[in-house]
């Protein structure tokens, strides 16, 4: 087996891939089209975010027989074709989960009790404590859309803090538990209850532009609004409506609809200039499950399941 490492991983990974007795090329800063060229040579990739794997890629990997997938976004694999090519995919949400779950609540806390402002006052010396006072996150409702691994993550940290947590996801049931807070509940109720929404969905034709302008024009209680999901999920122009208009009181985000400053168009560099210009927002450049304990718990991850998937197929 002959494997291409496309970004940078725990050295776990690599030496777990050389004890099976696989070869392993690790170029972290091959860009995509120099991955095109060269990705017929290969057996197994592993990518991150930058490699999109569809169906022309695919094409090119004649010998592919797995990809795997640092994180949990599969929107950059399609999955459908790669499997009637017999390749076997894989990703691992489970790695960076409770990274992501740290990162919302450290957004939710800092909009809460403006701790951003109120440390750029203090630092031009402006002694500001009544224009700072905060909120407390203590028995707020919290509605989380989307149950996953990230989802369930954050449910536990949120108990710590006696929140009341509304859950919504369409394709999951069964996670209904009053005796700790968590409700399963429709996406009404969260938009008509929740003082905080975090978002948790993979992103998919359903959920681009799921938190729209009509979304935010629904909520009754003017919620803080987090996205760690994927950026195309929530929509700049609206989320700059929502926040001007007062339907939101605050927004974090770790994710945007076009993570590459350089190439903003002119549209795109007004919009982004307005929306960094308010005061209760909270920006992060996609670092959510970006932590030295991920990276590791990613890369163990991804070697467990090519194990199981290696002894099955051997």
């Amino acid at each position: 087996m002959k494997i291409l490492i496309t970004d940078d991983v725990h050295p776990d990974l690599i030496t777990g891939f050389e004890n099976w007795g696989w070869t392993v090329d690790f170029w972290p800063n091959i860009n995509y089209e120099e991955c095109k060229s060269v990705i017929y040579k290969y057996d197994g990739l592993v990518i991150n975010s930058k490699i999109n794997c569809n169906k022309e890629f695919i094409d090119l990997a004649k010998n592919m027989r797995f990809i795997a997938r640092l994180g949990s976004g599969m929107e950059i694999v399609d999955i459908p074709y790669a499997e009637t090519k017999g390749i076997k995919v894989i990703s691992s949400p489970e790695g960076n989960c409770d990274a992501v779950a740290e990162h919302v609540m450290g957004m939710i806390l800092c909009l809460l009790n403006n701790i951003l402002r109120a440390d750029n006052e203090v630092r031009q010396k402006t002694w500001n404590r009544e224009g700072n006072r905060g909120t407390e996150l203590r028995h707020k409702t919290v509605g989380i859309i989307g149950y996953g691994h990230t989802g369930q993550a954050l449910v536990k940290k949120l108990r710590g803090f006696e929140c009341k947590i509304l859950v919504h996801d369409k394709y999951k049931e069964g996670f209904d538990n009053p005796q700790n807070n968590v409700y399963a509940v429709s996406l009404r109720d969260i938009q008509d209850t929740s003082d905080i929404i975090s978002f948790h969905l993979p992103l998919t034709a359903e959920t681009k532009g799921y938190a729209d302008k009509l979304f935010w024009e629904k909520c009754k209680k003017s919620p803080i609004a987090i996205n760690t999901s994927r950026g195309q999920i929530l929509r700049i122009e609206d989320a700059i409506h929502a926040l001007e208009k007062g339907l939101i009181s605050g927004l974090g985000m770790d994710v945007f609809e076009n993570e590459k400053p350089s190439t903003y168009t002119d549209h795109e560099k007004k919009l982004y200039e307005r929306l960094f210009s308010e005061s209760n927002t909270i920006f992060t450049p996609h670092i959510a499950g970006w932590t030295r304990e991920s990276k590791i718990s990613l890369s163990r991850i991804i070697l467990q399941k090519l194990n199981e998937w290696r002894l099955e197929t051997e």
